[in-house]
């Protein structure tokens, strides 16, 4: 790789780049990234900062690895890519009965794509045709939750078009029924009185129910109760209604257990479907999967290929994400690796008292190794919506202060990798507070250019 100064890489990314989720005419030049280690990114000019929100939530295991990283090149020096159509390879096959004998009951099957939002296209297309293919054509509407997010291609947009995120595309996105999120125990009644109704009015018309199960994660880190999402799940199964858990953030350790789903299953609550990304290869490679049980699986079982799932990527079941994710999940077999999630959440725990009576901070939570808050607003002076002034305040601010962030908004958030030892969160916990000092004296934050 040739050599850039701090200087050579941010002009060419100014002439060659367009970043995602951002206004380039205002924003300020992005981060000079050039190495990362365990919770730490370094720029080009050596500077030091904790990845506090583990590079969009995928390097869950911290950064190069050396157990993925090795598992890699084993991989490269033997198969690095071949097409999955009419092809198997060890990895792929051995990574599906992993992701099956970790998943809760009842996956049974796994279809393999290249990110959170296709491996959402691929669930909502399996609900789509599972009906179709059981002769039961007029199933063809979605009910979500509203704010949640699910991707940016065309059927995830639609799943999750309540999040705001997608005006420009609405009349193209096909009609959803939203629910409200279950984030209190009125939103709980409203949301399950809404359900009961649509189920009442037109089960025979809705394939699937979609939610992130525990955290919405893009709209704010907003929690739900297991029991509450495994009420949801009970009564859409009573309706011959599917269940797809977007599990792309939640996945792999997140909420304190390898799946939510799992914490779900203890309230009697299954989905046919679950998606996963993001942490599925230890924030190393693109990968992503859908699991599904047996039913939906068999019903695309047919002497005519037009009832198979006509579906697919050019790099589906790469190797090397496969071996980068049997990688990652042998990790979860270490003690260690737990022990480091458990301590990642006492310290979160520790905070919340001192969060919770901060004159600046309101509704502090915790849920795994995941903490939110949102900073109260000062609305005289700026915004506290996606792309808000505050939002890229507080980004600039921590950035200033060596800690990388990326607010939703006003909430402010902590998904560090598992590996960040106790002293890098207590420290940035500390920052914190002297953050918070200077949102009090603040006269005007600068104009905002990000979202999500």
């Amino acid at each position: 790789m040739t050599l850039l100064s701090h200087t050579e890489l941010l002009e060419l990314d100014a002439q060659y780049c367009w970043h995602p989720f951002t206004q380039m005419q205002t924003a300020t030049a992005p981060l000079a990234v050039v190495r990362g280690q365990n919770e730490f990114l370094f720029d080009a000019q050596g500077k030091k900062y904790f990845d506090a929100v583990s590079s969009w939530w995928v390097n869950i295991h911290g950064h190069s690895h050396p157990a993925i990283a090795q598992a890699i090149a084993r991989q490269a020096a033997e198969l690095e890519h071949v097409m999955f159509a009419g092809v198997t390879h060890p990895p792929a096959a051995l990574l599906a009965q992993q992701l099956i004998q970790h998943a809760p009951t009842p996956m049974a099957k796994v279809f393999y794509s290249d990110n959170g939002s296709t491996a959402i296209e691929v669930a909502l297309k399996m609900a789509f045709q599972y009906w179709q293919n059981k002769g039961v054509p007029d199933k063809k509407r979605i009910i979500a939750l509203e704010g949640g997010y699910h991707g940016d291609t065309f059927g995830a947009m639609a799943a999750g078009k309540s999040s705001g995120f997608y005006d420009p595309f609405k009349p193209w996105l096909f009609e959803v029924n939203f629910i409200p999120t279950g984030v209190c125990h009125c939103t709980e009644e409203a949301a399950l009185a809404t359900l009961n109704q649509l189920l009442e009015d037109s089960a025979s018309d809705i394939a699937a129910l979609i939610l992130e199960p525990l955290i919405q994660g893009a709209s704010g880190m907003r929690f739900m109760r297991p029991a509450f999402v495994a009420e949801l799940c009970k009564r859409c199964k009573a309706a011959d209604v599917l269940v797809i858990f977007d599990e792309v953030f939640t996945a792999f350790g997140r909420t304190g257990t390898l799946f939510a789903a799992d914490q779900v299953a203890e309230f009697g609550g299954q989905a046919d479907m679950i998606c996963i990304s993001k942490g599925l290869t230890g924030g190393f490679m693109p990968m992503a999967a859908t699991l599904t049980n047996q039913a939906v699986y068999d019903a695309f079982l047919s002497d005519e290929v037009g009832r198979a799932l006509l579906h697919g990527h050019s790099y589906t079941a790469n190797p090397l994400g496969c071996a980068a994710a049997l990688a990652s999940l042998a990790l979860f077999s270490h003690e260690s690796t737990w022990a480091s999630m458990r301590n990642i959440e006492a310290i979160h725990q520790s905070w919340l008292p001192t969060l919770a009576c901060h004159p600046w901070i309101e509704n502090p939570r915790v849920c795994g190794t995941v903490a939110a808050f949102e900073l109260k607003s000062k609305q005289s002076q700026c915004g506290s919506s996606y792309g808000s002034n505050t939002s890229q305040w507080i980004r600039e601010t921590f950035l200033e202060l060596g800690i990388v962030v990326r607010p939703l908004g006003n909430t402010v958030y902590w998904v560090p990798p598992y590996c960040t030892a106790p002293e890098t969160l207590e420290n940035a916990y500390q920052t914190l507070m002297q953050i918070l000092q200077r949102w009090g004296s603040l006269t005007a934050p600068g104009p905002g250019s990000e979202l999500f």
